[in-house]
């Protein structure tokens, strides 16, 4: 009777607090489609920062220069002489034949060849434009990636410390149990020893946390140590839309950009077949005499195309074997666009399910039985391994919640950006040992990679090469 009344205090303390403590549910309401606030800033400063962004934006402008100097008449020459009879000193003026000379010469290209310029200029800044969205649309992805592993680390550190207090206090109660020989003492050490692997996943979460604020720093052009706030849960962020295969399409920088080499390519053919005509050159000049009256002369020079053969019709074939392989690009770009669209779609059906599963089910179920083996071990009808694993398998179950939910996320990011490689996948830290058993995996997409015709493949955000 004095064992029970010396262990009555410590059951009464401790057992309800395991529990009824504090359980963070997952929000399951559906959150308003308004950005949010911290990721608006990020991306903003990231646009606006970033080099490679400004190093896209002055190639455009580059490009766009060339365009007014594509369609300039040639550059005149200016010719200046003398011509004189003898050695014996200048006889200008007193000779017929002798004179100055001074001559003007304009070149002019065959009609339509200048216009030809100006429109493969052109169709080169559609190029250039194609790299700039790229870089753009690949700098706003790592952003959003790069926010949603930070929250998602953060989610699993506010995981971890939910374990380590319910871990304290059956820590608490098994001593209790232990002290009046109501308990083992291998109870007591199998608590002490989870308590000790939190602390390692603790200390890998803050690693983790400090590695994703200097990437995410680094895409911002900030401090690698400096703090990023978040006062919103992964679970808050919005799904975006669905984006349909002819969306991804319209959006798709690769594409464009192949599309605008086809049209350059097919420019560059017909100013090969207009370069079969001849070009121009008008020339004026004047002879001063001296005292004898100026001579004048005005001429037409004549381009004449004799290796056409060998020179313009090879060059004809050149830019139309170009535009054949060209077309063949953007089929491929097309094929493997339709390929990876498709791909993320199934992802993210198949990723919405098990969220769904988790909200509606799962969570549920595993908090209950959590709850339930908790207050079977108070009541002492079941041992400490079933009230510890039911806690791993809640942890579990919530990690895998939040895993779901990144890449969820990590699908949605990829489908707007318009990748043509894998999916990048959002990954946090790790848990606890002891959790990681417990739990469903959330389904991650295919990490095999595609080579994308005709480019390398690239991590960074001005990684693309037309």
């Amino acid at each position: 009777m004095r064992t029970l009344l010396r262990l009555a205090p410590a059951l009464v303390l401790a057992a309800p607090a395991l529990a009824q403590a504090p359980i963070h549910h997952p929000s399951t309401a559906t959150p308003t489609p308004e950005a949010d606030p911290v990721l608006a800033g990020l991306l903003a400063e990231a646009l606006g920062k970033h080099p490679d962004v400004q190093r896209a934006e002055a190639t455009v402008r580059m490009d766009q220069e060339r365009i007014p100097q594509a369609g300039v008449l040639p550059d005149p020459t200016l010719s200046l002489g003398i011509q004189n009879d003898g050695f014996n000193g200048l006889q200008i003026g007193k000779m017929e034949t002798s004179f100055y000379s001074v001559a003007f010469t304009q070149p002019f290209p065959w009609p339509g060849k200048r216009g030809l310029r100006k429109e493969v200029a052109a169709a080169s800044v559609g190029v250039s434009e194609a790299t700039r969205s790229r870089v753009q649309m690949s700098l706003e992805a790592d952003v959003r990636r790069g926010y949603a592993a930070l929250l998602l680390v953060r989610g699993q550190k506010e995981l971890l410390a939910q374990q380590t207090v319910f871990l304290e206090q059956a820590e608490r109660l098994a001593r209790t149990r232990y002290e009046v020989g109501q308990g083992s003492q291998g109870d007591l050490l199998r608590a002490q020893l989870e308590l000790t692997r939190l602390k390692q996943a603790t200390w890998a979460l803050e690693a983790e946390e400090r590695t994703t604020l200097a990437a995410l720093n680094r895409l911002r052009q900030h401090d690698p140590a400096d703090p990023i706030p978040t006062t919103a849960a992964l679970a808050d962020l919005p799904e975006p839309a669905f984006l349909t295969p002819e969306q991804v399409e319209a959006r798709s920088p690769e594409l464009a950009g192949a599309r605008a080499n086809v049209r350059q390519t097919e420019k560059l053919v017909e100013l090969a077949k207009l370069d079969r005509r001849p070009d121009f050159a008008v020339t004026a000049g004047i002879m001063p005499r001296g005292s004898l009256d100026p001579m004048w002369q005005v001429g037409l020079s004549i381009s004449l195309p004799i290796y056409g053969r060998s020179k313009q019709q090879r060059a004809i074939a050149e830019h139309e074997h170009h535009r054949l392989g060209q077309g063949a690009e953007v089929e491929s770009v097309r094929t493997l666009l339709r390929q990876r669209t498709e791909e993320r779609a199934i992802q993210i059906e198949t990723l919405r399910r098990t969220r769904d599963l988790y909200r509606e089910g799962l969570l549920v179920q595993s908090e209950a039985t959590f709850k339930a083996a908790l207050a079977q071990y108070e009541a002492g009808r079941a041992p400490f391994l079933g009230a510890l694993e039911a806690l791993n398998g809640w942890v579990g179950d919530q990690g895998a919640y939040l895993q779901t939910l990144a890449q969820l996320q990590a699908q949605h990011i990829a489908l707007g950006e318009a990748a043509l490689g894998a999916t990048p996948p959002i990954t946090g830290g790790a848990l606890a040992s002891a959790s990681l058993s417990a739990g469903a995996a959330a389904p991650t997409a295919s990490t095999s990679a595609a080579k994308v015709p005709g480019q390398a493949q690239d991590s960074g955000p001005a990684a693309m090469k037309m």
